[in-house]
């Protein structure tokens, strides 16, 4: 393998590559609330990305997993920070990516608050409209400042 080969497969390999395509496939959650679909479309979409990996222990699978294990919890959080929206008036895309950071900022203790919070408002920018960012992000922080000061049953710094 060459070198701009290596240097390729590790950026596909990013985490952040792995978010937008957790992303993608978390989207079908609008759509049907199954595993089986999350799986097959996990397993469609994989054929056709650049990441590497056959099964279901990648980066993006377990952001995947976790969102569905969490979806109830996920949804309550965000009902508590999105005053005047209910859940069914935010757009599906900015659900989608809510319901992905809140989970890597509430069960991924290895995941810094403020890297969750700007990978949430870079998939914003890269999949919503010019709105989108700014509705993540203002949700986020407050979600991040309390999770900072343990409302949740757990502390992390930003």
């Amino acid at each position: 393998m060459n070198k701009t080969s290596k240097s390729q497969t590790k950026q596909d390999n990013s985490r952040s590559n792995h978010r937008a395509y957790a992303f993608q496939v978390l989207y079908s959650l609008n759509f049907s609330q199954s595993i089986d679909c999350l799986k097959e479309t996990y397993n469609g979409f994989l054929e056709e990305s650049k990441l590497s990996g056959q099964d279901m222990n990648t980066f993006a699978w377990s952001i995947i997993h976790g969102v569905w294990e969490n979806l109830d919890d996920l949804d309550d959080i965000i009902s508590q920070y999105s005053r005047n929206w209910k859940l069914k008036r935010i757009a599906k895309i900015e659900l989608t990516i809510l319901r992905l950071s809140v989970y890597e900022m509430r069960y991924c203790q290895d995941m810094p608050l403020k890297v969750a919070i700007n990978e949430g408002v870079e998939l914003a920018k890269k999949f919503g409209d010019g709105n989108s960012r700014n509705f993540v992000n203002g949700i986020l922080d407050a979600v991040g400042k309390d999770i900072k000061n343990g409302k949740f049953g757990i502390s992390k710094g930003f």
